[in-house]
């Protein structure tokens, strides 16, 4: 697996970017060396590097603005290479909780990604500063590794 991690952040109102910054720092003492993607492009990502997905849900159960033309181009391409992890940020109080998340996970297993592991998904009426249970979980994850 690549020492590079490709972080790439879907979010409207900054918890996902607060979360992926958290998340930047654990790759780094794990050895990682690490690029954060918030107009995430996938010609500005290399497929080599293992991927971390860390989106909010938006709206109706939307993707945030910013991930959207990400999410397109990923439905046209193959992405056998790509091995990724995902964490979704929601509020269950909804019933499109982290909706987000799992349409990143549909759109990255049809076009030939693979988890490296199970999503996480992150309730923010249980975790209300979330990047707190992600670094948690990252950094087990990691260990396990």
């Amino acid at each position: 697996m690549s020492k590079h991690l490709s972080i790439i952040v879907g979010s409207m109102l900054g918890a996902a970017e607060y979360v992926a910054d958290a998340l930047d720092e654990v790759a780094k003492r794990a050895g990682y060396t690490t690029s954060i993607h918030l107009e995430p492009n996938l010609n500005d990502i290399s497929v080599d590097s293992t991927w971390l997905v860390c989106t909010s849900t938006h709206g109706a159960g939307d993707l945030p603005d910013n991930i959207q033309p990400f999410a397109k181009q990923l439905k046209e391409t193959e992405l056998d290479q790509v091995k990724t992890y995902i964490i979704g940020l929601g509020d269950s109080s909804y019933d499109t909780y982290c909706y987000g998340a799992i349409e990143m996970e549909k759109i990255l297993l049809q076009s030939g990604a693979s988890l490296i592991h199970p999503p996480l998904h992150i309730d923010v009426l249980n975790h209300p500063i979330p990047e707190d249970k992600a670094v948690e979980w990252f950094e087990d994850v990691l260990a396990d590794q």
